[in-house]
Parts: C-alpha cells; structure tokens; sequence
C-alpha cells in the first residue's frame, strides 16, 4: 500500500522535530540504546584500524575530519561524535607516547535531509566540546562533501530508509502492486523484489557518493537494523508492528474516515536487509573492505515495552509520513487506535522481540595502487 511520490530526487521522511512529549528528541532512546553499544567496537575500530600516517595526520598538526549521516534531531549525535573523537584521541596519545593530542583539530558534520529539525538539533549542541560543528543538508544517497574530506564516516538507524518507495508497488497495473500491506511481506514476489531492487541501488548510491569524499584508509560505521538470514520479516517484532499499524488504517476505511484508494496507495519507505543481502551489497563496491560486520548485543533487547512505549517510539518516527500522506486531521486518532491495538498483540510481540537485529558494519576506504 506507497507514501513516494515518483520523482527522481530522494524523499525526505524527517523526524518529528522541536523537544515536545512527541517528539524525537524525546523518544529517541532505542537509538542511543544502539549508539552505546557500539561504543566499545568503534573504539577498537579507531585503534585498529585507522592509521593517521596515511591521512597525512599526526599529533603535530592537520584537522580529523568526522561526519554523521541521517543524524536526526536528537541529543544523540554529539554524544556518537564525542565517542569517536575521544577514541582518536587515545590513539594519538598512544602514537605520540604519552604527549598533548590538542594540536590536532576535529570537524564535525552532522547531516540529514533539508527539513531535518536542525534548530532543536544544534540547541543540544554541548557548550565544552573541543570540536567545531557545522550542520549539511541534504540526502546521504548523493554527494555532500568535497573530494578526499572526510576520516570517519557515522550513520545510525538510517540506511533501511529508502530513498523512495519503489514506483511499481502503487502502480494497480502492476504485478507487484502492493495492495495488501503498507510493507514489504515478502509473500508477494514481485513486491519483494522491488523493495530489494530499491535498497539495492540506494546502498550502491551511497557507498558511490562516500567513496570520493572518504579519504584512502577512513572509515565508515554503519549501525542498521535487519532481519537474520532465513527468517521472514513478517515474523519478526517489527513485521507484526507494521501489520498492526496497517490494521489501524485500513479500520479507518470502513469507519469512512480515509477512502481506500489513499490507503492503498500508501506504503512504509523502509527495507530491512538481511546480513547476507548487505554483505552481497557492499562488496559489490570495489573501494571499501568490510573490516568487521558482527550483531550487536542491544541493552534494550530484553526491556519489556507496553502499548505505549510502541506507540511512543514510532509515532515520531512515521508521524510525518502519515501526515505528507493522510492529512493531519485523524493523526491523533490512528495512533490511538494503534495504542490500543498493540496491547492487544503484545503478547505475540514480545515473543518475537529477538528476531530483529542491528548490525555493526565496520567498512575502510582502499588505498588505491594506481
């Protein structure tokens, strides 16, 4: 059922902005939950596997480059920033034995689509930090930087955004009309296959886009959530979240609030890869080597969640959508509805709490021998 328009450009599915009790900024702890895990990986990426020498940097001089792509407008990205500015301070402390790092300068870029809340965002912005910060407007999936500008490259949470939902699934003439769901099942084929073919060439365009911005021998994080290999995605905690979700629109029609023909036409911009389908993806590119890419142990994993911690988590994520999509007028109402239906399931949900995953995707920029 496609909120995509059929325009070239990405779409834009921001986050719900300002720090309201609706807001990301205030729902956003899963994703720190995310964001604190990897901590210790990132570390021991920085320490292992960056080399300062072939950026041309070193504790004497030059300025470290680091960027946060799909950054949001949560607290979150300046503590991800801080992490990884602190573990290469460490490293040159270790490379200098033992002397000051503070010759070395840091950049931070965080970066996310045009109508990103970037003012709540830059409000969160620590007052004692020890980098300088600029914010980058625009979509990940094209270039945002200059040649050779970047030594570490962060995206959390947001690779399974597509760029738009693919044309073919809102198209009732077509096989892969995807007149039953809001997301991709994967009981119908050819709806499988267009949400695959679509995140296929959002993740080529990505690592394209990085590869002249990532200087030879940076990094790149990716923290993303998928679905293990062999398990469908209807089966998953997520899969039964988005079903309910779409119960409550289509419970909207026969109330005659929406008509059909919207619901229908409206589907979840989002793909949830499995960890072979991502590896396949990546080497396909020939300028980045997976480094590592492992599951994260999340702390939340575990947590029980109630009706309103659901609803609470995902309305500042699809708030917007369902807006640009429905109109305003009944958004109060759907999420309600959604509240009460998720009590009504969670017992089936909290037995599938562990089927969806997060990866740790750790990749480095090839040194080229030409």
């Amino acid at each position: 059922m496609g909120c995509g328009n059929k325009d070239n450009l990405p779409k834009s599915y921001p986050m719900v902005g300002g720090d309201g009790p609706q807001s990301y900024a205030q729902n956003s702890s899963y994703q720190k939950g995310v964001m604190d895990a990897a901590k210790e990986l990132i570390h021991e990426a920085i320490i292992n596997k960056l080399d300062l020498s072939i950026m041309g940097l070193s504790h004497t001089s030059g300025t470290f480059h680091v960027a946060d792509l799909g950054c949001s407008s949560g607290p979150n990205t300046f503590s991800a920033m801080q992490n990884i500015i602190e573990a290469v301070e460490l490293k040159l402390i270790q490379l200098a034995e033992h002397q000051d790092p503070s010759a070395l300068e840091f950049q931070v870029f965080v970066s996310d689509q045009y109508d990103n809340d970037f003012n709540t965002l830059f409000k969160t912005l620590p007052h004692s930090r020890i980098y300088f910060a600029a914010g980058v407007p625009g979509s990940f999936y094209g270039r945002l930087f200059p040649k050779s500008c970047l030594n570490f490259v962060y995206s959390c949470y947001a690779l399974h955004w597509l760029s738009k939902v693919p044309e073919e699934i809102v198209d009732r003439n077509s096989p892969s009309w995807n007149s039953d769901s809001i997301h991709c099942t994967g009981s119908v084929k050819g709806v499988a296959e267009a949400y695959s073919a679509r995140f296929r060439n959002d993740v080529e365009a990505f690592l394209n886009a990085r590869t002249p911005e990532v200087v030879p021998g940076g990094l790149i994080v990716i923290l993303i959530s998928a679905v293990p290999d062999g398990i469908p995605f209807p089966k998953t905690a997520a899969g039964v979240l988005y079903d309910v979700f779409g119960s409550c629109l289509v419970d909207m029609t026969k109330m005659g609030l929406i008509s059909e023909e919207k619901v229908y036409s409206f589907n979840l911009p989002i793909y949830h890869a499995t960890p072979k389908e991502l590896e396949t993806l990546i080497q396909r590119n020939k300028y980045f080597s997976i480094e590592r890419m492992e599951e994260l142990n999340h702390p939340m994993r575990n947590t029980p969640f109630t009706a309103e911690d659901y609803t609470s988590n995902l309305r500042p994520i699809f708030e917007e959508i369902i807006k640009d999509h429905f109109g305003n007028e009944y958004v109060n109402q759907i999420f309600h509805n959604y509240t009460i239906k998720i009590a009504e399931n969670l017992s089936i949900i909290e037995e599938k709490t562990n089927d969806i995953i997060v990866l740790f995707i750790l990749l480095k920029r090839i040194i080229s021998t030409d």
